[in-house]
């Protein structure tokens, strides 16, 4: 009964693989360069600055961003990734008088995950299919926008929504990666392409959501995929031309290669003979970079395995180097100074592309200059950045998999509740990890980590006939029983309080206060010298916070989710708060249910501001009247459900039941209906990010699907099913007590 009624959350590490939207002009400009220069020449008084010049971002620059805090010139403001802002206008005694300035629609209704940049005036920012905007930050009137005319197809290699978490700048250049695996170079003025790469074999299913970072005039840039089956690396471009200057392989190749660098002779030791290594083995780098000049080390975080269970991905055990951990590379030369594991042997799509951060904090009386991080796996590390060294090691979300950290070797104690070899096991934490990729943020005022921390836990299912096939889910877990899992009670019981907003000592690694919400669906989170961290979250509430003690000062509901992490500057005189709102992502393609349409907006916020909010529209779907039950056996029907799970699940929601991202089709046409084959199995709709199923299906089975989903959009919820869904958003389970 107990797992049963805890199957629902079988579903939470869900993945999007089609696309609802795509198209659009390439380059579509309101402004030219130069109107854009008189502008911003003309507002900014005496002493002028010119516009172009005020481009001119470089290294030294971005070190010395608090002279200017009234930019935000890097993706976490500083190569530090703290996400502080040292402005203070904006603080606890006028909150209250916090409003809305002004709103801009990217015309999206997919997931925005960006951090702006904001340079004079200016706002750079990127939505859903890798398109960038640039916004007046005094108006919110477009300036210019350009479309990369991602294809729709590329979709479906995205395992976590068609998003894209930022852009890079560098001497006048914005640089952005795209779904399909392109770096490219736009000039900041005008969204003119200059130039663009291909940093990816387009033939294998890599994608690129991650902001880019520019260090010593190299583009450094990862990419993911390793739920496809591939094979990892992050690799540097020059900023000037796009010209490749080196890349490092984040696994080994297959024992007959040899090896790109001399990092791999070590992490060759760590596979066995037997991997398999036909699926890359994974260790992609798909988000979170660093850099520190002092040092001058680039620090990269490695993303999970291909496939998770280490059972049939290394029959013979082993570490499995380098997926799970932090790097520390010379960048100019990419070459290897220090590693550091948080998971050896991953098994559960534990990785360490969160968030790191850079801070010199004082520990034991003596200043430590420290990388922190809070990686999937649930223990907050503290490491000295200079050698790699384990400072410290502490969970900051409740774990099973695990006790404790050994201090003396780094490595995690594993209690064995978490063996998913041979049978299921109930994890925590589950795949979407204690922290995904939301940012989280420090304060040099108040010494806390600001975490948006999640609570929840997650069957994995092992694949006891598991076979690597091409152009599909490779994750070794029995997808078509979790679906069946969840389809008995998807969507009728709910976790209890599944996100936080963490506050974290780091010093003392405990936790000092905590904020709860009843979403699966957190933001990234923004602190500043105002005494304030601003958060959004899934319900759409974007709000402040007292920095020391979590008090809720203030709130705002958005048309729609706040997951993008805010950032924050300043225009005569005046301080902006601004975030990207756009539910999206792992959480809303497979747990977080939309009642209401998903238009996404750049919001701009700031004292006595008077702008009305968007209103909230309301989603509408019925069952086509002419469906019949399908004609076929009851047993075709059952195949058609276990494909569907393998095959659909992943974007149209468990029991066909979208969470509303994307089509839910029990909702579909008449027209639809009719065309169910050409759509499925011919492409008819690619350009729409639906792409062919031919490769991995029949056209039988195709069929079966088909009157699986007539059936679930016929069949009425039985007297059992209406009372629990009565019930049910009135009762939650600990997610603690499934675990355990």
């Amino acid at each position: 009964m107990k797992f049963m009624l805890l199957s629902i959350f079988c579903c939470f590490h869900i993945f999007a693989v089609n696309a609802a939207e795509v198209g659009g002009q390439n380059n579509r400009n309101q402004m030219t360069g130069q109107d854009i220069a008189a502008m911003t020449d003309e507002r900014n008084g005496n002493p002028r600055v010119r516009f172009f010049e005020s481009l001119a971002v470089d290294g030294q620059r971005i070190i010395e961003a608090d002279s200017e805090p009234e930019n935000w010139l890097s993706h976490g403001r500083t190569y530090n990734e703290q996400r502080y802002s040292p402005l203070s206008e904006i603080n606890r005694s006028n909150i209250e008088n916090l409003g809305l300035a002004w709103v801009y629609k990217t015309g999206t209704k997919r997931g925005l995950e960006a951090t702006p940049i904001v340079i004079n005036g200016v706002i750079y920012t990127t939505g859903s299919w890798s398109k960038v905007y640039a916004v007046d930050a005094r108006t919110g009137e477009e300036i210019w926008t350009f479309d990369p005319e991602v294809p729709g197809e590329a979709g479906r290699n995205a395992c976590c929504d068609v998003v894209n978490r930022g852009l890079a700048i560098w001497q006048g250049k914005l640089y952005l990666g795209t779904i399909d695996g392109r770096l490219i170079a736009l000039d900041a003025r005008d969204g003119r392409q200059l130039w663009q790469v291909i940093t990816v074999d387009q033939s294998k299913p890599y994608t690129i959501t991650g902001a880019p970072r520019v260090v010593k005039g190299k583009v450094i840039i990862g990419n993911g995929g390793a739920e496809l089956g591939v094979r990892g690396y992050f690799s540097a471009y020059d900023a000037d031309n796009g010209d490749m200057l080196w890349r490092f392989y984040t696994v080994p190749p297959h024992p007959d290669l040899a090896v790109e660098n001399p990092a791999l002779e070590k992490a060759r030791l760590t596979w066995p003979e037997d991997s398999t290594w036909e699926t890359g083995l994974g260790g992609t780098v798909w988000d979170s970079f660093a850099y520190d000049p002092v040092l001058d080390l680039l620090y990269v975080g490695v993303g999970n395995a291909s496939n998770y269970n280490r059972a049939t991905r290394s029959p013979g055990g082993g570490d499995n180097l380098y997926l799970s951990s932090i790097l520390a590379v010379d960048p100019d030369n990419g070459q290897l100074k220090w590693h550091y594991q948080t998971t050896p042997g991953e098994s559960w799509d534990y990785t360490a592309t969160q968030h790191m951060i850079l801070a010199d904090i004082e520990i034991s009386g003596k200043t430590r200059q420290v990388i922190m991080q809070a990686p999937k796996n649930g223990f907050f590390y503290v490491l000295d950045r200079a050698t790699g060294a384990l400072i410290s090691a502490e969970n900051y979300t409740p774990i099973n998999w695990a006790s404790h950290v050994n201090l003396e070797t780094g490595r995690p104690v594993e209690t064995g509740k978490a063996d998913w070899s041979e049978e299921t096991a109930f994890v925590m934490p589950g795949a979407a990890g204690g922290h995904n990729w939301h940012p989280m943020s420090f304060s040099p005022d108040t010494g806390l980590v600001y975490i948006p921390t999640i609570e929840m836990v997650y069957p994995f299912v092992p694949d006891t006939n598991y076979e690597y096939t091409p152009n599909r889910w490779n994750t070794g877990e029995d997808w078509a029983t979790l679906g069946r899992l969840a389809d008995s009670v998807f969507g009728t019981f709910k976790l209890c309080s599944p996100t936080q907003l963490t506050a974290w000592d780091p010093v003392r690694q405990e936790q000092v206060w905590q904020n709860r919400f009843e979403t699966s669906s957190n933001g990234g989170v923004l602190s500043t010298a105002g005494g304030i961290v601003f958060q959004g979250n899934g319900s759409g509430d974007f709000s402040a916070y007292a920095d020391d003690s979590g008090d809720l000062l203030w709130k705002m509901r958005a048309p729609t989710a706040v997951i993008a992490a805010p950032v924050t500057y300043k225009l005569d005189g005046e301080q902006y708060v601004l975030v990207m709102a756009g539910a999206g992502g792992i959480f809303g393609m497979s747990f977080d249910s939309l009642d209401y349409e998903n238009d996404g907006t750049l919001l701009a916020f700031k004292l006595q501001g008077s702008a009305k909010m968007p209103d909230r529209v309301l989603r509408s779907g019925s069952v086509d009247a002419s469906l019949k039950t399908p004609a076929m056996l009851d047993e075709d029907i059952d195949e058609g459900w276990s494909l569907y799970n393998v095959h659909c699940l992943v974007c149209h929601g468990p029991a066909a039941k979208s969470t509303g991202l994307l089509p839910d089709l029990r909702h579909a046409s008449k027209a639809t209906h009719e065309a169910w084959a050409a759509i499925v199995m011919g492409g008819m709709r690619k350009d729409k990010g639906m792409d062919s199923f031919a490769d991995v299906l029949t056209f039988e089975q195709s069929e079966k699907i088909h009157g699986y989903v007539v059936r679930q959009a016929i069949n009425e919820p039985g007297i059992m099913q209406q009372l629990v869904e009565t019930v049910s958003p009135h009762v939650c389970i600990p997610p603690t007590w499934i675990a355990n």
